[in-house]
């Protein structure tokens, strides 16, 4: 599969067309000079050509393993995800008070249009943490924004929305799973979820669950839906990683083009969560990660678009169909 990061056209869409640097300081910001966007845009350029697109199709071959509850990414993906990581990838955009480095939204949309591009499998992995930090930045309390902004920020966690379950896909009123409360604040969270995107794998130190569930006096339909922080490995109000979480995958599906991304089933038995946002609001907050992952997925288009144009283009090029007028171009060939 070939692919050239279309530099150019985004160099011209954020310099010439949007203007980003203008933008950014309407809202009080300092804006990057065009000299650090354009080598932004460089450097993830060859990490996506030269790290993540030769991974692509041996990834979707291999696709994930799973035994026992535990998921394995397929060969390579562990490492690039420690490079991204290194590299500070994750934190493009965020806030430096999370220890993001402060760039324009635009920006990233850039390096994630050519993630997606190069390796759209992987580029699930990360997807949802940017929504995840902006639920909980939104609707945190200030103790689980300084516990979990961080960590997620840094791309040493990262974050999933749990909502669909097996007897109902889009009707959320419909959902079961349950929040009990604890005598320390938290709740007890139990039930299954399902299509878990990078629900459980091994490129991550912990997974932060966000989880829709009801309350035992919630009223029905989604008028009784709350939102918790449910992670992979608890977390205490300091932000200390504790013991495993009542929380394990039960299976991952198969899917056509992403085999290389997790896709789980997520069995909560009794795990820890803590409740974001106020009580039976959940959906009015989940909705501020939704609205993020719905950006993000109309990028995902974008960057098959981008690939598949280059290689529809290529083959084109190269494809020798009839008979030239002006005489054989290849007289070694049959035509």
């Amino acid at each position: 599969m070939h692919y050239s990061a279309p530099r150019d056209d985004m160099r011209f869409v954020l310099h010439r067309v949007l203007k980003v640097g203008e933008v950014y300081a309407q809202f009080g910001e300092d804006p990057p000079t065009e000299d650090l966007i354009d080598a932004v845009i460089e450097e993830g350029a060859k990490f996506c050509e030269q790290v993540l697109l030769p991974l692509n199709g041996p990834g979707d071959a291999e696709g994930c393993h799973y035994a026992d509850g535990v998921v394995r990414t397929p060969n390579g993906f562990k490492a690039a995800y420690d490079q991204f990581v290194e590299n500070g990838w994750s934190g493009l955009t965020a806030a430096p008070e999370f220890g993001g480095q402060g760039l324009p939204e635009s920006v990233g949309v850039a390096v994630k249009e050519m993630i997606d591009s190069c390796n759209l499998s992987w580029g699930c992995y990360p997807l949802l943490s940017h929504g995840a930090v902006e639920a909980l930045k939104h609707h945190g309390e200030p103790w689980q924004r300084e516990a979990f902004l961080k960590p997620i920020v840094s791309g040493r966690w990262t974050g999933t929305m749990c909502l669909t379950e097996p007897h109902c896909g889009s009707d959320l009123g419909l959902l079961r799973t349950k929040a009990e409360p604890q005598a320390d604040g938290s709740y007890a969270i139990s039930g299954t979820k399902i299509f878990i995107t990078g629900g459980e794998q091994d490129l991550s130190e912990n997974i932060v669950h966000l989880v829709l569930a009801r309350l035992p006096d919630a009223p029905s339909g989604t008028k009784g839906i709350s939102m918790f922080v449910v992670p992979k490995f608890r977390v205490d109000q300091s932000g200390q990683m504790g013991e495993r979480n009542a929380l394990a995958c039960g299976s991952i599906e198969h899917k056509m083009g992403i085999k290389a991304s997790a896709t789980c089933v997520m069995n909560f038995d009794g795990a820890q969560g803590w409740l974001i946002g106020p009580v039976n609001k959940g959906l009015n907050c989940m909705f501020t990660m939704m609205n993020t992952a719905r950006l993000a997925v109309g990028i995902q288009g974008l960057g098959l678009i981008e690939i598949s144009h280059q290689n529809a283009l290529a083959y084109a090029k190269d494809r020798l169909q009839m008979r030239a007028l002006s005489g054989p171009k290849r007289p070694d060939k049959p035509a």
